[in-house]
């Protein structure tokens, strides 16, 4: 198949996404990981919590959401990326209550039982932007009543205020929709497609945020 979005960095391919893990670590200088884990502490995981990562990529996150569930907790990791879904079911092999699901994500869809909560980690900056909107009526529509959000991506911030030298790196190693994403009001979009009660956490100097919304 194809690239669905050309001009996008969200799917990863060839030996990036072979090595996809270790390029994370090695490129944060061993950051990455300890960064994630401060991230999922912040979801306040109930041992009972049914989980869907979206984007779920090697599952990485998948498994460490599943530390903190009990017996009746359950992880579904949702890709496309086959190369994705040989390294989450190879990562994933054993451990009890955590699935895949071969999806898209920006086209409609509804799984059979909702979820408690939803992480979507780097992965909506990278979609134009009707199709993030499509994505956000998938993650409410697949939510509880009073279920939770997450999106872990970057904070809204202004490209032309960076400090020359991020201004460099950002333009380098990010697509032309990420340039998009950092100017728009999240909280209003996600006001709007029925989400509320919002709280933030931010990391790298407030370049990255974990927004948490919850569904009215």
């Amino acid at each position: 198949m194809g690239e669905l979005y050309p001009n996008s960095g969200v799917e990863v391919r060839g030996l990036v996404a072979r090595f996809y893990d270790q390029i994370m670590d090695v490129a944060s200088l061993g950051s990455y990981p300890r960064f994630i884990r401060s991230a999922v502490d912040k979801m306040n995981i109930r041992p009972e919590d049914r989980i869907l990562d979206l984007g779920c990529g090697t599952g990485r996150n998948s498994l460490l959401m599943h530390r903190r569930l009990g017996e009746k907790g359950e992880v579904v990791g949702v890709d496309i990326s086959p190369i994705m879904e040989r390294h989450f079911m190879k990562n994933t092999l054993g451990v009890p209550r955590v699935s895949f699901l071969h999806q898209r994500i920006d086209v409609p869809f509804t799984l059979k039982h909702p979820f408690d909560k939803v992480l979507i980690s780097f992965v909506i900056h990278g979609f134009p932007h009707e199709s993030r909107l499509q994505i956000i009526e998938n993650i409410h529509r697949n939510l509880k009543p009073g279920g939770s959000l997450f999106v872990l991506d970057y904070a809204e911030f202004s490209f032309a205020g960076m400090p020359a030298s991020h201004r460099l790196l950002f333009k380098f190693i990010e697509c032309e929709y990420a340039f998009d994403h950092i100017e728009r009001d999240w909280k209003r979009i996600l006001q709007d497609h029925g989400f509320g009660e919002f709280e933030e956490h931010f990391w790298l100097k407030n370049y990255v945020r974990l927004l948490e919304a919850s569904k009215k």
